[in-house]
């Protein structure tokens, strides 16, 4: 077998990324089913928010110019949050108002209940102190107006950006469709959870890991399967695989072993190229085209087996591709700081599991989770993290408060 090519992370991305295009097709959806989606159109304000003048505190609504310390005012009114009341204010007259409770059209200026002594009637105020004019008045529209942008196509929707879409009137969002992937892991050795393990066998937790990762990152699991070592039998299951998705991926089998079936099945049967990355963990990778009986061409991604190997290459391989499939940007990378010396590989960019604090300066320090780093078993590693730094090929040593890039979890 001639030697495979070798490949930058980089470079093997970009013939990932050629693999796959922006689905294009679009869902509606209510704002209540919407977490986790794409947006495929931006979402622009039914209306004001805020939609009228509001107090942003418990108080008083007065009029600026009668302010001075010493002065009594009379309450003539109670305006509530919710309450459609305008109450005219007439010379030496205020309304309690409460926090997010319209303002009067004859007020202009928001009294804290603090800055006040109350009569036993509660009927008086005294002004013990003098806000300025305009204060703690929130305006019409002074978050933003209707018609205006308030999210962009491509926006991933979670929690926060949902708030933001009811908030602004808005009911339904258009969203992209969420990608159908197929999930593939492979070995005989492989066994569910519960098992009894006989000698060379392992539990089963590539797929689970998959299959989970990938809804997270919003995309729809239409299978999920253990597959053999056996050639056709494995070939047969991925048939049946591919045959409703849009992508399939697989972990396992892809090294340059007697036994490694995605490797010599998709060789032989479909389109293929199998790389070596300049990475640890996850050197050996693969890609494929696979023809299916349905005449479909399926675009396969090929992950190796050891279980830290298949979560980092999902983070810096599928995740994107679904992200291009989604129309959205993948995340950067950020500056942050080794808070331990540590040995990386020589010649591999190394892409470790680490926890991540902020010290007292601002600066974000990483510590590798597990003593050995990356290596491609440590399951353990990548559970605890917090994310993933880089340390780049020519790198002999990582030395406290050296730089390196981090990535956080999505």
């Amino acid at each position: 077998m001639s030697e495979r090519v070798k490949l930058t992370v980089e470079e093997y991305l970009g013939e990932l990324l050629q693999l796959v295009a922006p689905l294009g097709e679009v869902d509606v959806v209510e704002v209540a089913e919407a977490v986790g989606r794409t947006l495929a159109r931006s979402v622009v304000a039914a209306g004001d928010v805020p939609g009228m003048a509001n107090s942003a505190m418990d108080g008083f609504a007065v009029r600026s110019h009668e302010l001075e310390v010493g002065r009594v005012l009379s309450v003539v009114a109670d305006v509530p949050a919710g309450s459609p009341l305008d109450p005219p204010l007439g010379p030496g007259e205020c309304c309690r108002i409460m926090t997010g409770a319209p303002v009067p059209s004859d007020a202009d200026t928001i009294v804290p209940v603090e800055l006040v002594d109350q009569s036993s009637d509660r009927r008086s105020i005294t002004l013990l102190a003098i806000p300025a004019p305009g204060a703690h008045v929130r305006g019409a529209g002074e978050d933003f107006t209707r018609g205006v942008e308030v999210l962009q196509a491509g926006t991933v929707l979670g929690p926060r950006e949902l708030s933001l879409v009811s908030g602004a009137g808005v009911p339904e969002v258009s969203v992209v469709r969420r990608p159908r992937v197929a999930v593939v892991a492979t070995g005989d050795e492989l066994r569910p959870p519960g098992a009894t393990l006989e000698r060379g066998q392992i539990f089963e937790s590539n797929g689970l890991f998959l299959s989970a990762a990938l809804t997270a990152a919003g995309a729809e699991v239409v299978a999920r399967l253990c597959l053999p070592d056996a050639d056709d039998e494995f070939a047969a299951g991925l048939e049946a695989a591919a045959s409703e998705a849009d992508l399939v991926v697989l972990s396992g089998g892809v090294s340059v072993g007697d036994y490694d079936v995605v490797r010599i099945v998709l060789q032989a049967r479909a389109t293929s190229a199998f790389r070596h990355v300049l990475m640890q963990p996850g050197k050996p990778q693969g890609w494929a085209l696979w023809q299916a009986a349905n005449g479909r061409s399926v675009p396969l991604v090929a992950l190796p087996g050891n279980p830290l190997s298949t979560m980092v290459s999902f983070d810096l391989f599928v995740a994107a591709m679904l992200d291009r499939m989604c129309g959205r940007a993948t995340p950067g990378w950020e500056v942050a700081v080794a808070g331990c010396a540590w040995t990386p590989p020589i010649g591999r960019r190394q892409f470790v599991p680490v926890n991540v604090e902020v010290d007292a300066q601002g600066r974000q320090l990483v510590r590798p989770v597990h003593r050995r780093g990356s290596a491609s078993h440590m399951v353990s590693a990548a559970a605890q993290a917090d994310g993933l730094a880089v340390v780049e090929a020519d790198v002999e040593k990582v030395h406290e408060g050296d730089t390196v890039s981090f990535r956080r979890y999505r």
